[in-house]
């Protein structure tokens, strides 16, 4: 299993190591054409509180029969790449393990990474700030937490009149930005998923605003349990277009040490070696799936 995922996470296209994938890479959807899978895919539009972003959801329903309680659900952010990462084996595999319910979570265009939208909803406000901007790229930022209640007010209730969710069993995973507000979910709202597994997280962001976050969070998590599976690849730098140092994993590591001794929390760090921050999308997505749901 561990050698076909790193096989497949350096064959994605585009993925040199250290290097990004083009701006205007298209998605991968040869999977979505496919009816001899052991999931089935459907489709779910949805816009923005204020219209102006459109997301698609792709629901990937396992063949097999959903429990009594309901299937255990994965949330996939950045959904258009997200989809780009499954293949017909890890498919079959979930489908004989635990079968849970695939919701990538995307934008409504042909693009792998809708770059603008992406950087308004997967990013936190910066408390102080009159105007909220990426740093990197000066687009509108700060949207997090109105996009983490349209997952929960209406993707969810969504999602579930399509198929049974145990709503107990939830998990969100993101990569990059997406990892930025997947452990922003953590932080701020422990209660929204039980599992969170932010990869290559953009703990930069901000100078480090997300670290901030952690002031208070045991009285958030209160009588509530969560388990966080943080990923990073071993050749990837701390910020983006800067040298890789060996000391660059240490914040990530840092703060799996420190919410791990949080009571109710499970933390775990999990380095994908070798591999550069592009590589780590797909890899870290594989990796839950499978730790979670086969092995």
């Amino acid at each position: 299993m561990k050698r076909h995922l790193l096989a497949l996470a350096f064959a994605v296209p585009g993925l040199a190591a250290h290097a990004a994938p083009a701006p205007e890479q298209k998605m991968d959807t040869a999977l979505l054409q496919r009816t001899d899978l052991a999931y089935r895919f459907s489709e779910l539009k949805l816009d923005s509180a204020d219209g102006q972003r459109h997301y698609q959801l792709w629901i990937a329903r396992p063949n097999h029969p959903a429990p009594a309680a309901g299937y255990p659900v994965v949330w996939m952010l950045d959904g258009n790449a997200a989809i780009g990462a499954l293949d017909e084996t890890l498919l079959a595999d979930l489908d004989n393990g635990k079968a849970p319910l695939l919701v990538a979570v995307g934008y409504q265009t042909p693009l792998r990474i809708e770059r603008v939208g992406r950087t308004l909803d997967y990013t936190p406000p910066r408390p102080g700030l009159t105007e909220q901007k990426d740093p990197l790229t000066g687009d509108p930022s700060g949207g997090a937490d109105a996009f983490l209640d349209l997952m929960r007010e209406r993707m969810l209730p969504a999602v579930s009149a399509r198929a049974p969710i145990d709503r107990s069993q939830q998990t969100l995973w993101g990569h990059s930005y997406g990892g930025l507000l997947t452990l922003h979910a953590l932080l701020s709202r422990p209660w929204q998923f039980n599992v969170y597994a932010p990869a290559s997280p953009s703990l930069w962001w901000g100078d480090g605003a997300i670290l901030k976050e952690r002031d208070g969070f045991a009285q958030r998590l209160g009588e509530h349990s969560a388990q966080l599976l943080l990923m990073r690849g071993g050749e990837e730098p701390f910020k983006p277009r800067e040298a890789i140092t060996p000391s660059a994993p240490r914040a990530a590591r840092q703060l799996v040490e420190e919410l791990g001794k949080v009571p109710g929390m499970q933390a775990q760090f999990h380095a994908f070696d070798g591999m550069s921050h592009g590589q780590t999308l797909t890899a870290s997505l594989r990796y839950l799936l499978q730790k979670r749901f086969v092995e």
